[in-house]
Order: C-alpha cells, then structure tokens, then sequence
C-alpha cells in the first residue's frame, strides 16, 4: 500500500532543504520513503508524479524539465523537482 501522506511530506520536505539553483529527482524522494531497492522505490513512481502535478498547480513546489518549469499539465519523460521560484 502507497502512504501518500509519507510521500507528499517527504517531497515538500527534501525540495524546502535543497540549495538554491538545485533540482531533486523524483526517484530520491521515492528511495527516501520506499528504500533503495528498484522493487520498494519503483511502485511509488506514479503515484509520487500523480502527486508532484497536484502540488505544482497548488503552487507549493515546480516541476522542470530540461532546466525550464514545465507545464504540470503536459510533461512526458524525465523531470526534475524543485522550491517555487520567485524570478
């Protein structure tokens, strides 16, 4: 079973301790709530991506790609996660 709370936290948690201009992958989150193991980590995938869209339009963190906020709407592939930035 998927403790969403446990991922939504730790997420908001792991990105508020970044520096500032660093990202997180979203696989540190999950490795950080599931284990090390692909096994333990990889099942918390969708449901952390699930997740990071709905904080994102809430405005509580931002999702890149390839360096530049994407559109939580419409982002395939790898992405990174990281503070809201005030520019």
């Amino acid at each position: 079973m998927v403790d969403k709370h446990a991922l939504e936290q730790t997420a908001l948690r792991l990105i508020a301790t970044l520096p500032a201009g660093k990202t997180l992958a979203p696989t540190d989150i999950a490795q950080e709530v599931g284990g090390k193991a692909a096994d333990q980590w990889g099942p918390l995938m969708q449901p952390l991506r699930r997740i990071v869209v709905r904080l994102a339009k809430e405005g509580r963190l931002m999702i890149y790609r390839k360096g530049v906020p994407a559109d939580p709407d419409d982002f395939k592939g790898v992405y990174r996660l990281g503070p809201v930035r005030i520019d």
